[in-house]
């Protein structure tokens, strides 16, 4: 997939880019595998909002993607690579040789026809097979990796991503994730060979505050620009710097802004070899 661009004709379009479309080869989304999504806007039960700037956008129906795949050791052909508003990757529409239909998360590179298999034992290491950890070869890149046996893929399923298997010991196997940390994982984990596809999601550029309003997204205020009632970061005259002392915070007064926010008392920290490294 690449990204596409349009003359600047509008303020709008000037900066803005969006998906090129090529690899979709269905546009319309298999009935028995879709189900209406009711929207929250943020809030919970009680009806607070409880995640903020989130409201509106575009109608959807959810997909319903198979992350476990436990259909093992049956063909499922490839008949269609689908766009899914929900996520950043393509969708795969596969049939199984008894006809029942599923959406996968599609690799770079599936194309129509394709056959693919979900098995337990050692089968060939192809783009979009999947089997435990310990029966992939090192050094290959998994994507829709498990945490726990037959709990469904976790891991690396956003568009562009995937897991590098570095090594097999013992009951686990390491695995370098793309954010950096470099984790141990269970090695009769389910992971699929591949890297998830449309890698070119990252570059898109909405470009206007309407494009983003179409995803569900409200504007965000900054805390500088509120009042002291507001938010701690507000006040003052004309520009001036956050100046707190202890450093930045949220709207509540807690640190934020490079503080840690992992539990130091959760039990898979002994599985995490190296942490993800700070971004620049």
């Amino acid at each position: 997939m690449a990204v596409k661009k349009y003359k600047p004709t509008t303020p709008g379009r000037r900066n803005a880019s969006v998906q090129d479309f090529s690899d979709i080869t269905k546009t319309k989304p298999e009935k028995s595998l879709i189900v209406p999504i009711k929207k929250q806007a943020g809030r919970n039960n009680t009806g607070k909002i409880t995640v903020r700037h989130r409201g509106g956008g575009a109608k959807r129906m959810y997909r319903i993607i198979d992350f476990k795949r436990q259909k093992y050791d049956q063909v499922a052909e490839v008949i269609a690579i689908e766009y899914d508003p929900n996520r950043g990757s393509r969708i795969a529409l596969v049939q199984y040789e008894d006809g029942e239909k599923a959406y996968y998360i599609a690799a770079q590179g599936m194309e129509v026809g394709n056959k693919l298999v979900s098995s337990q034992n050692q089968i060939e290491a192809s783009v979009g097979n999947r089997m435990p950890l310990d029966k992939i070869p090192a050094g290959l890149f998994v994507y829709n990796v498990e945490l726990q046996p037959s709990k469904g893929g976790q891991m690396a399923r956003g568009a562009g991503s995937a897991a590098l298997l570095q090594v097999v010991e013992g009951k686990h196997a390491q695995l370098k994730m793309p954010s950096g940390e470099v984790r141990l994982v269970p090695k009769v984990c389910m992971a699929t060979v591949g890297k998830v596809s449309n890698p070119d999601k990252k570059l898109v550029r909405l470009g206007k505050a309407g494009r983003s309003r179409h995803l569900g997204k409200r504007p965000t205020v900054r805390g500088k620009a509120m009042n002291p009632v507001d938010h701690p970061h507000g006040g003052g005259e004309a520009r001036n710097s956050i100046g707190l002392k202890g450093g930045p915070k949220t709207p509540w007064g807690k640190k934020a802004l490079g503080v840690k926010t992992r539990n130091k008392k959760k039990v898979s920290s002994k599985l995490i070899i190296s942490r993800r490294k700070k971004r620049k």
